[in-house]
């Protein structure tokens, strides 16, 4: 006879006991009522995603309400979007010096408001030419301020054409850069600084020329000679004659002439141009003396610039904008 066997029978591993009922518990985790659970929710979620007539039920339309919803962007407020354009429109020159005086002056209009967009166009003359410019602005705002003393042709018609053939751009035009206070002011400083003495003895012989271009406009007639009357005012009552390097008169030599026959023969020219040219080179070679050189890229004119677009904004309503131009 053979001896019982003395090994056990194999058992089955017992399932997890429920720790928190102190080990005694067998209930298994994944009970059938468990699993009966799991698959109720699986198969509601995917009928949810079912319509009535068996078609599948955009993603977006089963978001579950607890879901967070990402905040959507703000959108920049009106006084964080960017300002319009300076476009600064001179008229051109033939004279080399006179496109890099009108880039220093504008490079001045970038110093005083940092983050405006400045640019150039010409009327004539010299590149960029106004269209190209306004070309490249397609789909933006932009505020042409003339580098003009006065209103005249280029003021009245060529600046609004030019807007008028840039439909794609929104633009505005500002007033002349005078009359005004700022560009007396350059004007003063230049007469300074080619050796006008206010607390000169002579000063009861002296006078000052105010060399400007000339248009056949009545318009730009009257603003030089309001701006002449501003200078003399600044000068102490010093008196100070409009002349013309054309289409008006007098001319700069016949103004001098009108002045000597006066008793004034200390007389000083004022260059009335906003940068070197054949004009501001004529009148400078008809001075007894040293003549102003033109306003250029003075410290005033930079001011001016800036006032001139600033005002053009304020100014919302087109009836606005005509009072300016004519007003100016």
């Amino acid at each position: 006879m053979t001896e019982p066997s003395t090994q056990q029978p194999r058992r089955s591993p017992l399932p997890p006991t429920d720790t928190h009922s102190g080990g005694r518990s067998t209930v298994p985790l994944d009970s059938t009522a468990q699993l009966l659970t799991r698959v109720t929710a699986q198969l509601a979620t995917q009928l949810s995603l079912v319509s009535r007539n068996g078609t599948r039920r955009p993603m977006h339309r089963t978001r579950p309400s607890d879901t967070p919803r990402l905040p959507a962007a703000p959108r920049p407020s009106p006084a964080e979007a960017a300002p319009p354009t300076l476009l600064v429109v001179a008229h051109g020159s033939r004279d080399p010096q006179a496109l890099r005086t009108v880039l220093a002056l504008l490079d001045r209009v970038r110093d005083l408001r940092p983050g405006l967009d400045v640019r150039l166009g010409h009327i004539e003359l010299n590149q960029p030419l106004l269209p190209d410019t306004l070309d490249g602005l397609r789909g933006a705002d932009a505020v042409l301020v003339p580098l003009l003393l006065g209103r005249g042709h280029h003021v009245k018609h060529d600046l609004p054409a030019a807007a008028a053939a840039a439909p794609s751009v929104r633009t505005r035009i500002a007033a002349p850069l005078g009359p005004h206070p700022l560009l007396v002011e350059a004007l003063y400083g230049r007469l300074v600084e080619a050796g006008w003495d206010p607390a000169d003895e002579e000063g009861r012989r002296a006078a000052v020329v105010l060399a400007a271009a000339g248009s056949r406009d009545p318009d730009s007639a009257q603003d030089t000679r309001r701006t002449a009357r501003m200078l003399a005012e600044r000068l102490g009552g010093v008196p100070v004659v409009p002349a013309y390097a054309s289409a008006a008169t007098p001319t700069v030599p016949a103004a001098l002439r009108a002045l000597a026959a006066r008793g004034r023969h200390r007389t000083f020219v004022a260059s009335y141009f906003t940068a070197p040219g054949r004009f501001a080179t004529a009148a400078a070679s008809a001075a007894p003396r040293t003549a102003a050189v033109p306003l250029g890229a003075h410290p005033a004119m930079a001011r001016l610039l800036l006032h001139r677009y600033d005002q053009a904004l304020s100014a919302t309503a087109p009836s606005e904008m005509v009072s300016l131009l004519a007003s100016a």
